[in-house]
């Protein structure tokens, strides 16, 4: 029994001195102070040594365990001491890296603000397809098939092979608006419906300071029972000076929309310039922001609503325009660039 105690004496201190990686301090561990360990097997053998000599092994075994753990944490704390490689070396002197948080992109942000000023007077928010049949896209909508939102130079048009070109089924488009979902929301729900329509929209137009082939858009539809154009107008002017404050100046321009009847143009004071003019308002002083009217009877009929029982309006905006106002942003394009220079100041 002496002579085992000698022996592993002798091995684990051997083997101590070369411990060196955290893995090599593990086995060590494991192998001669777990409780499954070599020390451990010959405290086990204890209850085979005779009554009178156990005394003299216990405690020969009990200082050899204390040597070895010493001897182990004395190994550990000079490994842990030792310098580190240069490779590995962190020098605390130096500033630590900054971090950068994400922020709502401009045109994220000024949607959520047109959302929640609408939600604020009652309306709803709808969603719907991007890729859109041709049915509700145009044909619901009152979009006669001459009409020239319906010619490839202002449609992206998706290939189907279902697609016919005699009478447009199975043809579908990207898009052009989200007046779109006025067909889906009507055709599931009753009156009175009072909603908005936020999402992307897409037309095959060049790419300009004030135009993008791809954009956002707000649609509006309040439909019930005699509903007037004087609430129209009450509304698009209360959400002007809410987005863009109580001075804002705003002006009603006669239009055609083949879904309202009658239309308007809705124009605001350009901040930009004050008024004077530049680019972006055409040195007009004016920027258009919206398209608005009343529901044309057609679009009722389509859906199954009776226009001698119920009248509507609706109003469409884009989103950039907007925030190009509310930022004094002059070029459309740094919304859709990426550059972190540009979105860091939001």
């Amino acid at each position: 029994m002496l002579d085992e105690i000698s022996k592993l004496r002798d091995e684990a201190t051997a083997e101590i001195s070369r411990l060196v990686s955290p893995q090599d301090f593990e086995n060590f561990r494991l192998k001669y102070l777990s409780r499954k360990g070599l020390l451990a097997q010959l405290f086990d053998k204890l209850k085979d040594v005779p009554q009178e000599e156990r005394p003299m092994f216990g405690k020969s075994l009990n200082e050899l365990r204390s040597f070895l753990q010493s001897e182990f944490d004395s190994a550990e704390n000079r490994n842990a001491n030792q310098e580190m490689p240069s490779s590995q070396k962190i020098d605390l002197s130096i500033p630590g890296r900054r971090i950068y948080l994400g922020r709502k992109h401009p045109v994220t942000q000024t949607l959520e603000e047109i959302k929640r000023i609408f939600i604020g007077i009652g309306f709803g928010v709808a969603d719907g397809p991007e890729i859109e049949d041709d049915y509700h896209n145009f044909e619901a909508l009152n979009f006669p098939p001459d009409h020239p939102a319906r010619d490839m130079q202002d449609t992206f048009f998706v290939n189907s092979p279902s697609t016919n070109e005699e009478n447009g089924k199975g043809r579908y488009v990207l898009r052009t608006h989200t007046s779109n979902v006025q067909i889906w929301v009507m055709e599931n729900n009753k009156p009175p419906i009072r909603v908005v329509m936020p999402g992307r929209c897409y037309r095959n137009e060049a790419i300009s300071a004030r135009a993008h082939c791809m954009f956002h858009q707000i649609e509006g539809l309040y439909v019930d029972k005699n509903v007037s154009f004087a609430e129209l107008k009450g509304t698009i002017s209360f959400f002007a000076k809410e987005l863009f404050g109580t001075t804002v100046k705003t002006r009603f321009r006669p239009s055609f929309f083949p879904f309202t009847e009658p239309s308007a143009e809705v124009d605001i004071n350009c901040f930009i310039c004050g008024g004077k003019g530049c680019r972006v308002c055409k040195h007009s002083g004016w920027l258009e922001i919206m398209g608005c009217g009343m529901v044309d009877p057609n679009v009722f009929k389509s859906v199954g609503y009776d226009p001698n029982e119920v009248s509507g309006y609706a109003f469409g905006m884009g989103i950039e325009r907007p925030a190009m106002l509310r930022y004094g942003v002059d070029d459309i394009r740094l919304f859709f660039e990426n550059d972190l220079r540009f979105l860091n100041q939001f």
